[in-house]
């Protein structure tokens, strides 16, 4: 459903709101179209903590630079979707993931359902992908610094806050408060309550969710739709180590897949780390990560 229009002639990139409905679950977005027929139409799934305006800058390059549509969205309970106290909100990332990732492919199949569809998953946003039905329909995936973590996995000294966010004094902030309180602690975006227990589970279990594959999640079943995945590492991702984002190219299966891994001196910056990517100031980046000749 479209709620209000901004064109902008410049960048010739015009963006629509839009709401769409997620099994019982209203959801914003924001659908950037360029100028005629787009070459593909993609879905960008955010990271967990990350609002959809952080993809902005990006989402316009795709429509501006390599004419394709793109839909941005914030997941329930959260960012542009959240319309109930945070302290009700029951959300967890494998619904995030496994019901309103797809419903994003829905509401962008529905305005380009004759043009290739494309997923650009960030993080948690192409963490679940191998696990979820209608991905039939996908012709490219992408995924950028998504992996399976396990604290372990994670170089110091960043290694020393993880295991206090999972066992010092963050659990019990948000037994106390009801949810993750992270703007005040100064790490990013408050977050249910229920969302972080799960993230907490699988980011202190080996192998992360891979445990609960085939009883409370479903089998990966990627393979069989043989849809091809670009894999994207950050050498400077300390959350989300390359050795990670490859672990989760094993569950996507016996597909073509390219795995590169970026080192932010290649590209002049000095650092990029796991959310810089999207960053307008990193933007030297996405001709790597979306290249011109691998647009159809």
């Amino acid at each position: 459903m479209l709620d209000a229009v901004n064109f902008d002639p410049d960048a010739q990139v015009r963006v629509d709101s839009v709401k769409f409905d997620a099994v019982g679950m209203p959801l914003a977005g924001q659908l950037y179209r360029p100028n005629g027929r787009p070459r593909a139409a993609v879905v960008l799934n955010g990271a967990t903590g990350v609002p959809q305006s952080f993809y902005r800058h990006f989402a316009r390059w795709l429509a501006a630079e390599r004419g394709m549509a793109c839909l941005t969205y914030d997941y329930s309970d959260f960012g542009a979707s959240a319309e109930r106290s945070m302290r009700k909100s029951d959300a967890t990332m494998a619904r995030w993931a496994m019901v309103e990732q797809p419903a994003a492919r829905d509401e962008m199949r529905r305005h380009y359902p004759d043009v290739p569809l494309w997923v650009v998953g960030h993080s948690l946003g192409g963490m679940l992908m191998p696990l979820q039905d209608g991905i039939e329909d996908i012709d490219r995936m992408i995924v950028v610094a998504g992996g399976l973590v396990h604290h372990n996995d994670h170089p110091w000294p960043y290694r020393a806050l993880a295991l206090s966010f999972w066992f010092g004094h963050v659990p019990l902030l948000v037994k106390l408060m009801g949810y993750l309180p992270a703007k005040a602690l100064r790490l990013g975006e408050d977050l249910p309550a229920s969302v972080y227990w799960q993230w907490r589970k699988w980011c202190t279990t080996p192998g992360s969710y891979l445990s609960e594959v085939g009883d409370e999640l479903p089998l990966p079943d990627w393979q069989s739709w043989d849809v091809p995945v670009d894999l994207f590492a950050l050498s400077d991702d300390d959350l989300i180590p390359p050795d990670c984002v490859w672990r989760l190219g094993g569950v996507y299966g016996d597909v073509e897949q390219t795995r590169t891994e970026l080192k932010p001196s290649d590209f002049g910056l000095k650092k990029v780390g796991h959310l810089g990517a999207f960053a307008r100031r990193n933007s030297v980046l996405w001709p790597t990560l979306v290249p011109e000749q691998g647009a159809p």
